[in-house]
């Protein structure tokens, strides 16, 4: 047997074998954070199944639902900015642990509402639980992934964290037939739960305590040593950055605008204007699903291999405007039923050119405050999910029966077809990073 100081002078060998040990665990690190990422997309689709029971069950009116599917995202937002806080103190394996806890009891607390402010408060629950998942995930990419990895894995976590938004569509009609909306909740609470139990016993938050010795520089863009600067003056620095606003927009009337029609009207607009079943109705949500999650790894490679963030924003940002124009105009608001299925699909492949805001504020910043920077644009997508899908619901109950469903939706869809126009006029507002950060201290 040979020696160390023969065979392995430099100790390479055990090196080998630490980095090969945190190549490994990282995708059970990260595995887990995609199960509770596919819990937050479940929940944020599932209200526009569940409509016609939640509308039974507590006797309201349209404006009602649209703020009780609302509350979900009103939560999320709010909890953008102390999540950053959390994940930067807490770390990720307690602020997603406490988070999905959380969501956990809000989904038992909705299952089993007596009344429609239980119902509220278990969907506020939910809310400001599943809010920590995403900002968490970027916090452990960063953290166990390298940079040039970095793009690859997002657009791969949103693909496998929409399988929840899949899941809330046709498969949810079917799990309520069986078990009922109640008890389908209950089970997703109880799922959550047991999440919670495994971020706490295996997420680690960095590859440092998994094997100290594999705290590298390239294990994520903050392995290098920078000056801590506090939230207040974070804030306030990409805040007043004029190049921040236009992805803030851009998220909320693009990724607003999708919400309000696959998470909350699609499935009642197929079902009172083209009469079709609510198993048939939600499976044109789901394609639209289906084209975001393949939308956001194509968009995102197409962006890399390109080195531009403005031109593909361009391109599919006018393609997703045109999506809807043929949705509302088409037929007088009932474009035919053949063409349906691939107009959801491109509706929502081209809907994922908002994951674009997300590199393009991360680049007009500085390098240190990508977090702040993704939060405040995160805002801006929750804002329009939760705002859009309200002044619809609110229109539904004027409009009252003066007008024919396909006039009341088609009307309604006008709403959203104007926050989409403003999202595209802000992406010629985007500057152009070509891929990298360009910000420059003043």
């Amino acid at each position: 047997m040979l020696s160390r100081s023969t065979a392995d002078p430099d100790g390479a060998a055990p090196a080998r074998r630490i980095q090969g040990r945190v190549e490994r665990y990282r995708w059970l690190v990260w595995g887990i954070m995609v199960f509770a990422y596919i819990v937050v997309f479940f929940h944020r689709m599932a209200a526009g199944v569940v409509k016609d029971n939640l509308v039974d069950a507590f006797n309201i009116s349209s404006a009602t639902f649209a703020n009780l599917g609302a509350a979900y995202f009103y939560a999320y937002m709010l909890m953008q900015f102390p999540t950053g806080i959390l994940a930067d103190t807490w770390g990720a394996r307690k602020t997603v642990t406490a988070g999905m806890l959380l969501a956990g009891a809000g989904s038992l607390v909705f299952g089993y509402a007596p009344s429609v402010g239980w119902a509220f408060l278990g969907r506020l629950l939910v809310g400001i639980g599943v809010a920590v998942v995403f900002v968490c995930i970027l916090k452990i990419l960063d953290q166990w992934f390298r940079p040039e990895e970095f793009s690859t894995m997002s657009g791969v976590t949103s693909f496998i964290g929409n399988l929840g938004g899949l899941l809330a569509q046709t498969p949810l009609v079917f799990m309520v037939a069986l078990f009922t909306w109640r008890h389908t909740f209950a089970v997703i609470g109880l799922a959550s739960l047991a999440i919670a139990v495994l971020c706490y016993l295996l997420i680690r938050n960095s590859p440092g305590e998994v094997a100290p010795a594999a705290a590298q520089p390239a294990a994520g863009t903050d392995a290098g040593v920078k000056k801590p600067v506090s939230f207040l003056r974070s804030l306030t620095a990409v805040l007043s950055n004029p190049s921040t606003w236009p992805g803030f927009f851009i998220f909320a009337g693009i990724f607003g605008s999708y919400i309000a029609f696959s998470g909350t009207w699609g499935v009642s607009y197929m079902m009172d204007v083209y009469g079709v079943s609510k198993s048939t109705a939600a499976n044109y949500p789901m394609i639209a699903t289906l084209g975001l999650m393949l939308g956001s790894i194509a968009i995102g490679v197409i962006s890399d291999r390109i080195k531009s963030r403005k031109k593909p924003m361009i391109c599919f940002g006018v393609v997703y405007l045109a999506t809807w124009a043929i949705l509302v105009f088409s037929g007088g608001g009932k474009p035919p039923l053949g063409i349906l299925y691939p107009l959801f699909f491109l509706m929502g492949f081209s809907c994922a050119t908002f994951i674009l805001s997300f590199a393009v504020a991360k680049e007009v910043n500085p390098p240190q405050l990508a977090g702040v920077s993704t939060s405040i644009v995160n805002t801006g997508g929750f804002l329009g999910a939760a705002l859009l899908p309200l002044a619809v619901g609110m229109y539904f109950d004027r409009a009252g029966t003066s007008l024919t469903d396909i006039a009341v939706y088609r009307n309604g869809f006008l709403i959203l077809l104007a926050a989409i126009v403003i999202a595209v006029v802000c992406i010629f507002l985007v500057k152009e990073t070509g891929a990298a950060n360009i910000w420059e201290e003043k």
